[in-house]
C-alpha cells in the first residue's frame, strides 16, 4: 500500500513537519522515501546512514521519481575512507560527528536547489545521538525545521525509538508537528499517527 492509498494520507502529505519512530526493521526508511513521492517531485536528504548512490536508488525504486534530480548530504563515505569530491547534488562531510559542516553543506545545497519544490529528509536522528546529547541534537534540529519552514518545504526525520531513553525520545518528538509511530506485527508493518493535541490513529497496515 502506498502513502496515497492509505486512509490517513492527507496527514502524511500536508503537515509541515513529521518525525517517523520505531524500532529497526519497521519500515522507517522506506516510510519516509514513499512519503516523499506522494509530497514533491524532488527531495533533499541528510543521510547519516547511507551513502549517496544508496539513498538515490532508493528514491527512485520506493517513489518512481528521478533519483539523479535528488540532493544528499553524503555523511557515509568520506567516513568509509571513499575519496569522493562535491558536485552540485551531492555534498560530503567527514562524519555524522561534524554537525558544523552538516549544517553548511544542507546551507549549500539549499541554495543550489532553492527554486525548486522539495521535501527535506533527515535520516538518521539516532545516528547523530551517537556523537551528541540530545539537547544539541534537539537545537540543530529546531534551526534546521526553521529554516525548511523559511522556505515552506515539509520535512521528514527518522528516529529508532529503542536505542534512546524515554526522556531523549520526548526531547526529539518535541519540534515536530505530526508522529508516525511505526511497528512490526504478524501481518506487517503498520503505523498510526499523532499529533501535538490529538490522540493516536488506530495502528494500520502500510
Amino acid at each position: 500500500m502506498s502513502v496515497t492509498e492509505l486512509p490517513l494520507a492527507d496527514r502524511l502529505t500536508d503537515t509541515p513537519s513529521i518525525i517517523i519512530a520505531g524500532p529497526p526493521m519497521s519500515g522507517k526508511y522506506e516510510l519516509m522515501h514513499r512519503i516523499f513521492g506522494a509530497r514533491a517531485d524532488r527531495a533533499l536528504v541528510l543521510s547519516t546512514g547511507h551513502d549517496a548512490p544508496t539513498v538515490r536508488e532508493d528514491y527512485e525504486t520506493l517513489t518512481g521519481h528521478d533519483g539523479d534530480t535528488i540532493g544528499v548530504v553524503d555523511c557515509v563515505s568520506r567516513e568509509q575512507g571513499s575519496d569522493v569530491e562535491d558536485t552540485e547534488l551531492t555534498k560530503y562531510i567527514s562524519s555524522p560527528k561534524n554537525l558544523t559542516d552538516l549544517g553548511v553543506k544542507f546551507t549549500q545545497l539549499t541554495e543550489a536547489m532553492a527554486d525548486d519544490d522539495l521535501t527535506v529528509g533527515l535520516h538518521s536522528l539516532s545516528q547523530l545521538l551517537m556523537y551528541w546529547e540530545a539537547d544539541r541534537i534537539y537545537q540543530f534540529t529546531r534551526v534546521l525545521l526553521g529554516q525548511t519552514q523559511n522556505e515552506q518545504w515539509p520535512t521528514i526525520a527518522v528516529i529508532n525509538e529503542t536505542m534512546h531513553d524515554e526522556q531523549t525520545i520526548h526531547t526529539l518528538l518535541d519540534p515536530f508537528e505530526t508522529v508516525v509511530d511505526t511497528r512490526t506485527a504478524d501481518d506487517g508493518r503498520e503505523l498510526r499517527i499523532r499529533g501535538r493535541l490529538s490522540s493516536p490513529t488506530p495502528w494500520q497496515q502500510f
